[in-house]
């Protein structure tokens, strides 16, 4: 960091870094952008991040965060209650939502599993989720995990620990995206979307 920067500078600077996708020079142009229009980002920013702070909570029922307990999807009628969506996490959920072609409930995990990273199941919220599918009422557990090792690990154990319940586990296709071009899939994807073909 610049020398000539003063510590209440240096400190925005440093948590700017830790965000997601801002290393040290985005986050010192990000400090630089909001420090040059205090009044229109700065200080509205500063409002948001405090309000957020004291009202955003966890949902107890589905992991999400909203300002209300249960949050807006869990308390809305209109969802579909026999339907329970897993993701990894809320930004996930929150990509579900955009896409609008999932009207059931979801529940967010807090992760996946990883040996790696020393991550194991009373890591993540699979307890609250085995305990909503077998309180009935729920007939299908929708596993939306990334396509990736941690996320097929934690999609199988999933899959194991719900079998003792009376609901159908099924997980989300994988394949060719819309608008793709067969000469910029890479080997898997184009694998996984032959093995998950239907009829035309």
């Amino acid at each position: 960091m610049a020398s000539s920067a003063g510590p209440e500078i240096e400190r925005l600077i440093g948590l700017l870094a830790k965000l997601p996708g801002l290393g040290p020079r985005s986050a010192r142009r990000a400090a630089l952008a909001l420090l040059k229009r205090r009044e229109q980002l700065l200080n509205p920013l500063a409002d948001a991040l405090a309000e957020a702070s004291q009202r955003v909570r966890t949902c107890s029922v589905c992991g999400s965060l909203d300002t209300q307990d249960p949050c807006a999807i869990c308390a809305d009628p209109q969802r579909d209650a026999s339907l329970i969506c897993v993701v990894e996490e809320v930004g996930a959920l929150w990509a579900m939502e955009r896409a609008a072609a999932f009207r059931g409930r979801y529940h967010v995990l807090g992760g996946l599993l990883s040996a790696l990273d020393g991550v194991g199941p009373d890591a993540l919220r699979v307890g609250p989720l085995v305990a909503r599918a077998a309180e009935g009422g729920v007939r299908e557990v929708i596993l939306a995990l990334p396509a990736t090792v941690d996320g097929q690990t934690t999609a199988h154990y999933l899959a194991d620990r719900l079998a003792g319940a009376d609901v159908s586990v099924t997980m989300l296709a994988r394949g060719v995206p819309v608008g793709g071009d067969l000469d910029w899939l890479d080997d898997g994807t184009i694998a996984q979307a032959m093995r998950a073909r239907r009829p035309a």
